[in-house]
């Protein structure tokens, strides 16, 4: 079906809509949401997630990669050109992440959204300054209040995140053995 789609440009030679859903993702200004793009080009989420699974494909090997996250998309550097891409724009290498910003970022990446609450009940300590830290180096972000007693915030993982590790999607999570995996108390 989406080959018809694709291949069926109209006589004037108007753009097809695969290279359309590229060339919106490309001019946007940030993670552009599937919905969005449904609207602009008036089509149903599913032909779109269809095109986006297309596209991710078609990069797959090339110096840029489509990086999804929830029902976002954006285009970014390969991982692998990273060192690179850093030296030809004059850029600093990040500062590395402490032990406690790592394990409290790990917490996040495999539970979330999870709150600051649960967090410090897995690490068994108070995470204030790692979470504020986290924030402020956009690899984390609020995405909700847990509807309990205090609506604590929730934290999920940014497109931040994905770049600072090279990973396209949280798929590429490595799995955790299930011992590893503990278990949240009822809020």
């Amino acid at each position: 079906m989406i080959e018809e789609i694709q291949n069926s440009a109209s006589p004037n030679g108007a753009p097809d809509l695969k290279m359309l859903v590229e060339a919106f993702i490309l001019v946007s200004d940030g993670p552009v949401a599937k919905e969005i793009l449904a609207r602009a080009l008036e089509q149903d989420e599913a032909t779109i997630e269809a095109i986006l699974a297309e596209l991710e494909n078609d990069y797959a090997t090339r110096g840029i990669r489509l990086q999804r996250m929830r029902e976002r998309a954006q285009f970014v550097s390969a991982p692998e050109v990273s060192e690179q891409v850093s030296k030809y724009l004059g850029l600093d290498t990040a500062p590395r992440l402490s032990p406690a910003a790592l394990e409290t970022l790990a917490i996040i990446a495999y539970r979330q959204p999870i709150t600051r609450p649960q967090i410090e009940n897995i690490r068994g300590v108070n995470c204030d300054g790692v979470v504020s830290t986290l924030l402020a180096r956009n690899l984390i972000e609020a995405v909700g209040e847990l509807e309990t007693v205090g609506h604590p915030m929730l934290y999920a993982t940014t497109f931040d995140f994905l770049h600072y590790f090279g990973l396209t999607s949280l798929e590429q999570l490595p799995p955790l053995p299930e011992e590893m995996m503990p278990t949240l108390p009822v809020p």
